[in-house]
């Protein structure tokens, strides 16, 4: 989808985790327990997005028009409830492409594995993984409640959505054109969050009117367990422990 933004053959994408596959700064996002709510995730946008990482996505030949949302991310799998880290251990995870998601749950002790989202559903039916992380909108519209068991509170990531365009072909647009749909894009984001707010009350209903069996976490035992990609985020990223560091005070 990505490739084809960059060569014009796609107008418009709305990338999530995979943008970290492009531009190492967006893993900023993929660091756990980092974003706390939307408001959190609004002062970030305003004072480090637009600023340190949409920048970085244009030399790569996109451009960010807005940042929406794709939602915090839970963990679904048909072993057992996880409660901590170690209740992961051995389980087999699929998780989007982003090698940090990947180091991430394997130093919750999983064995993850980056897969296409459309392989999904039949991967967990067949039993080649037992289960998966995605917030409950993904969940839900994939039917994965049909084919997972337990549905475990971890909230280990706040993951942004991007409104996307390909640099040349943007570029080829009249200027009001431009105008209209960057206005547009962001006037649209005051509507995504209200609605993905009333989502997550909705959907974990239906969610567990479908059969899923619900726990809470600890999540003290997750951030603890978190520190190291933290750190090694920071040492192997430029410039991502000032973006880590000014993300985390606007949090306070």
């Amino acid at each position: 989808m990505l490739q084809k933004l960059k060569v014009g053959t796609l107008d418009m994408a709305l990338p999530s985790t995979v943008m970290s596959s492009q531009v190492d700064l967006f893993g900023v996002f993929e660091m756990p327990y980092l974003v706390k709510d939307r408001k959190h995730m609004g002062g970030i946008e305003r004072e480090l997005f637009w600023a340190k990482l949409e920048p970085e996505a244009e030399k790569k030949g996109l451009k960010v028009l807005a940042v929406w949302e794709n939602g915090v991310r839970h963990v679904t799998n048909n072993k057992r409830p996880i409660k901590t880290p170690a209740d992961l251990a051995g389980i087999k995870l699929r998780v989007p492409a982003g090698k940090w998601r990947v180091k991430m749950f394997q130093a919750y002790g999983a064995n993850p594995t980056p897969m296409k989202f459309s392989e999904l559903f039949t991967a967990l039916q067949t039993g080649v993984m037992d289960g998966q992380e995605n917030p409950f909108t993904q969940i839900y519209s994939a039917k994965l409640q049909e084919v997972q068991k337990y549905l475990s509170l971890t909230g280990h990531v706040y993951t942004p959505a991007y409104l996307t365009v390909g640099k040349t072909k943007w570029e080829t647009l009249p200027p009001d054109v431009r105008k209209i749909l960057e206005d547009t894009a962001k006037e649209t984001q005051a509507y995504v969050y209200e609605e993905a707010a009333k989502d997550d009350a909705d959907l974990l209903t239906k969610l567990k009117q479908g059969g899923m069996q619900v726990n809470d976490v600890d999540k003290d035992a997750f951030i603890a367990a978190s520190k190291p990609i933290y750190e090694e985020f920071g040492k192997e990223v430029p410039g991502a422990k000032e973006v880590i560091d000014r993300a985390v005070a606007l949090g306070k």
